[in-house]
């Protein structure tokens, strides 16, 4: 189905049914665009009429407000993978609706390397650019060549160069400028190569037997990354409300030196580049008081993961407003104990903390 449906009064569609974290209200009308063309005049529909657009393609990294969302949602259900050679580049083109976690296990099923340790992230592809996505020493950064988009501005489909991107820590040149570009598709070099790039997350190296920046098959790669995403609830699974969530909700700090000095020396530290110093969100909030199943009352709809600090889960019944609640009294904590301000990672839709 490619078109644009409206919403009726008798039954309205929600946005919780096109969220992981299932939150959300209503919307005014939904385009399902399932080519590109059908994308692009979604969207310069709706701006040619001042109509507000809200992309989705997973909806696994967007918290929307209870009153929902006044305008016209798009959703990317485009789909296509082609593979060609570009100086001795193995290079991949993929359409922005393709499945994340489908589209690396078809990459590491055909022994295309660079996205092994991405493994089971939820969304789609043409989402992962803009978050700069990243798990277990990679992010998506590393591979992508050209991204090719929608510049709403200059109403054409422009491909941006990686530096053009302006790829960093969760973060590029989409996320600065929200309402300027869709994403198409995106490029990514993945050589042909059974081993894996080199693993640079401890705990990875560790589960799979190497050293630091030393290769892994692929297949062990992807696969180990799958059992400790499960372990943390960071797999979708209908039946787990550990998984109803939009991943982790805080990004992790990057300070100066003198603030990381300020933390107890039992803080992870980490070479953020310029000087700068990462530090762990996850730390920050165990040691603030809020462990694994947190929530603020004893039947709270909404709690932090039992598997995992850093995501803020809906156990059922939750409203977006409950989320935030507990997001501002997390970040009120850390604040409080370690003078640092956690910054949300998913997208915020008509709320805020």
């Amino acid at each position: 189905m490619n078109g644009v449906e409206s919403a009726s009064a008798d039954a309205p569609v929600r946005l919780r049914e096109l969220t992981t974290l299932r939150l959300g209200g209503p919307c005014g009308e939904v385009a399902v665009a399932e080519s590109e063309d059908a994308l692009i005049a979604a969207v310069a529909g709706a701006d040619a009429c001042a109509t507000p657009v809200l992309v989705l393609s997973g909806g696994s990294n967007v918290v929307v407000a209870d009153a929902g969302f006044d305008g016209r949602v798009v959703l990317v259900r485009t789909r296509g993978i082609s593979t060609g050679v570009c100086n001795d580049s193995e290079l991949v083109e993929v359409a922005a609706g393709e499945p994340w976690p489908d589209f690396v296990a078809q990459m590491v099923a055909s022994g295309r390397s660079g996205v092994e340790a991405l493994a089971g992230i939820p969304g789609c592809v043409g989402s992962t650019p803009i978050q700069n996505v990243g798990a277990y020493g990679q992010e998506v950064a590393d591979t992508i060549v050209g991204v090719r988009v929608w510049d709403r501005a200059a109403g054409a489909v422009v491909e941006l160069d990686s530096a053009s991107c302006r790829f960093s820590y969760r973060s590029s040149t989409f996320k600065v400028n929200p309402d300027r570009y869709v994403v198409l598709s995106v490029r990514f070099r993945l050589p042909l190569q059974s081993a894996s790039a080199a693993i640079r997350y401890p705990e990875l190296a560790i589960r799979l037997g190497v050293g630091l920046d030393q290769p892994a098959d692929l297949a062990d790669v992807s696969r180990t990354v799958l059992e400790l995403r499960r372990g943390k609830g960071m797999v979708l699974d209908a039946e787990d409300h550990d998984t109803w969530s939009a991943g982790s909700f805080f990004t992790n700090p990057i300070l100066t030196p003198d603030e990381a000095a300020s933390l107890a020396p039992a803080a992870p530290r980490f070479e953020a580049g310029g000087g700068r110093v990462k530090t762990s969100a996850a730390w920050l909030i165990d040691q603030a008081g809020f462990s694994k199943g947190y929530g603020l009352r004893p039947d709270a709809t909404v709690t932090i993961s039992t598997k995992h600090t850093l995501a803020l889960t809906n156990r059922g019944g939750a409203s977006t407003e409950e989320l935030l609640e507990l997001a501002r009294a997390v970040r009120t904590g850390v604040r409080a104990k370690f003078g640092v301000t956690l910054m949300p990672e998913p997208v915020l839709v008509g709320c805020a903390l």
